[in-house]
Order: C-alpha cells, then sequence, then structure tokens
C-alpha cells in the first residue's frame, strides 16, 4: 500500500513510519517541521528511515501545495496526524487552531478527494469529550460541549471527515487518542517535562490537587490500533476509542516517574487551568470487536519503558 503521512516526523507519526515501512508499505510524509518544539526532534526521529521514504516540507494550511503533494505521491491511503496540539496553548491561539486543525484538514481531504485517495485515517482526541460525567467514554455519546478550542477543532475535523465520506464516498475513520507515551513523546507533555524536570532536580509544576485521571496509553499500542485501520472493511466512516481503558492520577503518575527515576520530585502545586478536562477515560469495546485492538502495556510497565528511553538520549558526558 502506499501511504501518505500527514506529521509524519512527529512523535506518533514517526513510529507509524517505522512500522509501515516494516510491513512492507510504501511511506511518504509531509511535516511542517514548526518551531512549536524543536525542529531538530522532529528530523532526527526519522534519521534512521530517510533512505526509504520522500519527505514533502509543507504547511497543510497551504491548499495548493497539499494539492501538488498529494497528487505527486497518489496515495492509496492518507494518514492525517499533524495538527496544532494542546488544550492550553489552544486557547492562547484559538485562530491558529481553527485555520490549522480544520482549515487543514479540508485542504487535505479535498485533496484526496480530488486525487482519488481511498482511505482518510484521522487523528482525533479524547478531548472531545469535555466534562462528561459518564464514563468511560464511548464513541456514541453526545457530545454538545466542548472546553477548549483544540477540543472544538479536533470535533469539527471529525465532522468534515463525516462529510466526505457521505458527500464522495471516502472511506474515513477518526481515531480518539487518549493521553499517548512513549519514546519520542513531545517534550511539553507531562511524562517528558516531569522526567525531565526531576532528572535536572528541577521543581514540576503539578495543577490542581494531583486527583485529575488520565487514561495513558502506550504508542505501541496506539500504532497497534493504527495499523488495524489499513485494513478496515467496516462502515465507511467511523470513529474509534484508542486508550488503554485504566485510569490513573496525576499523583500518581509522579510518583511512578519517581520510582523509575530513583529522585524525588519537587512538586509547585498551582491552580486548576482552564481547558483541562478532570477525567478522561476510553471505553475500548468497539475497537476491540472491530479493529482487534488489544492494548497491552500498563502504566507501570510503561513509564519504566520511558524513562529508559529518556536516560538514553541524554548527550553523552
Amino acid at each position: 500500500m502506499k501511504i501518505l503521512v500527514t506529521g509524519g516526523a512527529g512523535f506518533i507519526g514517526s513510529h507509524f513510519v517505522e512500522t509501515a515501512l516494516a510491513q512492507g508499505h510504501e511511506v511518504a510524509v509531509l511535516d511542517e517541521f514548526n518551531n512549536f518544539y524543536d525542529p531538530a526532534i522532529k528530523r532526527a526521529n526519522l534519521s534512521e528511515v530517510l533512505k526509504k521514504i520522500r519527505v514533502y516540507e509543507t504547511d497543510i494550511r497551504n491548499a495548493q501545495e497539499v494539492r501538488k503533494v498529494v497528487a505527486d505521491v497518489k496515495p492509496d491511503t492518507l494518514v492525517h496526524l499533524a495538527a496544532r496540539a494542546g488544550v492550553r496553548p489552544s486557547i492562547q491561539e484559538p485562530e491558529l487552531y481553527i485555520d490549522t486543525n480544520i482549515k487543514g484538514t479540508f485542504n487535505l481531504l479535498e485533496a484526496a478527494r480530488l486525487n482519488g485517495v481511498s482511505r482518510f485515517i484521522s487523528a482525533s482526541s479524547s478531548s472531545v469529550y469535555g466534562v462528561l460525567k459518564t464514563a468511560p467514554f464511548r464513541e456514541d455519546m453526545c457530545l454538545n460541549q466542548t472546553i477548549s478550542p483544540y477540543a472544538a477543532t479536533k470535533l469539527a475535523a471529525e465532522q468534515l471527515c463525516s462529510n466526505f465520506s457521505h458527500l464522495y464516498g471516502l472511506r474515513c475513520l477518526s481515531l480518539r487518542f487518549f493521553t499517548v507515551y512513549g519514546p519520542r513523546q513531545r517534550p511539553d507533555l507531562a511524562i517528558h517535562s516531569f522526567t525531565r524536570a526531576i532528572h535536572e532536580g528541577r521543581s514540576i509544576r503539578q495543577f490542581g490537587d494531583g486527583s485529575t485521571r488520565r487514561d495513558y496509553t502506550y504508542i505501541d499500542d496506539i500504532i497497534q490500533g493504527l495499523m488495524a485501520c489499513l485494513d478496515y472493511e467496516g462502515p465507511l466512516c467511523d470513529v474509534f476509542n484508542l486508550g488503554e481503558s485504566e485510569t490513573t492520577t496525576l499523583s500518581t503518575l509522579i510518583s511512578s516517574i519517581e520510582s523509575a527515576l530513583g529522585r524525588k520530585a519537587v512538586v509547585e502545586i498551582l491552580p486548576e487551568q482552564p481547558g483541562d478536562v478532570p477525567l478522561t477515560y476510553a471505553d475500548i469495546s468497539k475497537a476491540r470487536e472491530q479493529l482487534d485492538y488489544r492494548p497491552h502495556t500498563k502504566i507501570a510497565e510503561g513509564i519504566p519503558r520511558f524513562v529508559e528511553w529518556f536516560r538514553q538520549s541524554l548527550p553523552r558526558a
């Protein structure tokens, strides 16, 4: 299969690219390499596979350039992982998130339609569930309130996918990722930033009393779900939760990192942040049944794996 991966130099994208190549697929990457975090990190993510792929340095907000790339690659499947990420930054720059995550997704869908792409797989987010009182979260729940621009853009992108599927017969799968972590995780995300701060003896910022709970999902499990979507032949338009279906409090997460590092954290307790949800918790029964999704890395195993990668990635003295 010929696959175009947007955001293919990022955390999730680079893992997917490596796995797809290992399974014999032909892969091209579209990535902006913007400065949301150090572009050198993203380039390093692809260093082992650069000779096996084509890389297009393109902003998905540029409709004309996006169409050129898709026409040049002529993919069977477009895996759309590029986005402006993060709840808190989206509150500061909502227009940027709207332009990238909504208009950018539209540009890719339109390019896919014009070039005969048959399958469009896109990354959504657990953030779309907002502050629902009923948990775990199911894909068929009514979502009538998001609480951050980031979440709103992800839900809007899902709706655009459903439009293109209904109107043009494009197979569209939206995957709601639940707090993905593991080797190459973005440096701004909690597990990575906490680990670095504790390792360096700096304080970490804990927003709230530590009771918020997240469904942390190890990268290998996410990639398993993504790969299964390449062969999915169910409804033309569908949505799946990809999580571990277990929750961990922020306090427990910090303790797990302390244990894996063998160092105590200096914790600075701050007020809860606007846009942060108190709970994410995936019901993955649909993905289990239809994608044979079988996550297996619990947080107790995943955190030590991450810390081991972190230590190995540190500059040699």
